[in-house]
């Protein structure tokens, strides 16, 4: 199935398909940063209630019609399920499009289905994160065959107002999915086992909790601006028969780095199963 090509007419430079999280973290930073106007966007979703939130709170224009997004659309996100993409992408078969460029954060999703199944126009595989959010994503782009420099800076300016951006291989996209794109689930279970251990040392949860989140924060931030390697960093902190060693001896016997590397590779390999 292809969708036909022709160019009905733009009337909105950007529509995003799905309205969920990150599909909200995008639009908001865009219109944070003034990158898009209101007036500039066009978002769909299948529930009439997360599109009047959406509307009231971002003053954007919002339809159940998947396809009349891509009909008014100059660049449009598809930010859905992966599991739905078919369903959705047999919704434009012999329609006209104005979109000259698709923007797929559909994790798992190669851009070989991708491109038979959305015609001839570019596409750009992109894997953004939740921190996202908050302005402090990393979205990594693999550009399809027929993505020009012009396509590929439309993406960078629409992701940079989430955060950092990287052009790869599409060949890394499914490792970076199982890093960065589910990272951030593994870290969050991290700072919540610290929290839970200073717990057990008997300290009350919220300054438990308080702790261990900004010890995190800290640490990146530390390394970000020293630019330090995480085990140099480690090497720093821990003095001889001191209670860092001590804990790092433990978080070895423990296999945690292994459990980490472990996490990292099942989200990778369900990325590869999710674009089979």
């Amino acid at each position: 199935m292809t969708v036909s090509q022709s160019a009905p007419g733009k009337t909105k430079q950007l529509g995003i398909i799905g309205g969920g999280v990150m599909a909200e973290a995008i639009l908001s930073g865009l219109l944070a940063q003034k990158a898009y106007a209101a007036a500039d966007l066009v978002v769909s979703d299948v529930t009439a209630q997360r599109l009047d939130y959406l509307a009231t709170t971002y003053g954007i224009a919002t339809t159940l019609s998947n396809l009349e997004v891509v009909q008014t659309a100059a660049t449009v996100v598809l930010a859905v399920k992966p599991q739905t993409f078919s369903s959705i992408a047999a919704e434009f078969a012999g329609s006209e499009i104005a979109c000259d460029l698709w923007l797929s954060i559909l994790a798992g999703v190669p851009l070989s289905k991708l491109e038979a199944a959305l015609g001839s126009c570019a596409i750009i595989r992109v894997m953004p994160n939740t921190p996202a959010l908050v302005g402090a994503g990393i979205t990594a782009l693999a550009p399809g065959k027929s993505a020009q420099p012009h396509h590929i800076a439309t993406a960078e300016k629409i992701f940079a107002a989430v955060g950092e951006v990287l052009t790869v291989s599409e060949t890394w996209m499914d490792a970076i999915t199982g890093l960065s794109g589910s990272g951030p689930a593994f870290v969050a279970i991290a700072i919540e086992a610290l929290t839970d251990g200073g717990v057990a040392a008997g300290l009350p949860r919220p300054i438990a909790a308080k702790l261990a989140v900004q010890t995190v924060r800290g640490t990146t931030e530390l390394m970000i601006q020293k630019d330090l390697h995480p085990a140099l960093l480690k090497d720093q902190v821990t003095s001889p028969g001191g209670t860092t060693i001590a804990g790092v001896a433990s978080l070895e016997a423990s296999g945690f780095r292994s459990a980490l590397i472990g996490a990292v590779q099942a989200a990778y390999r369900r990325s590869q199963e999710l674009g089979q």
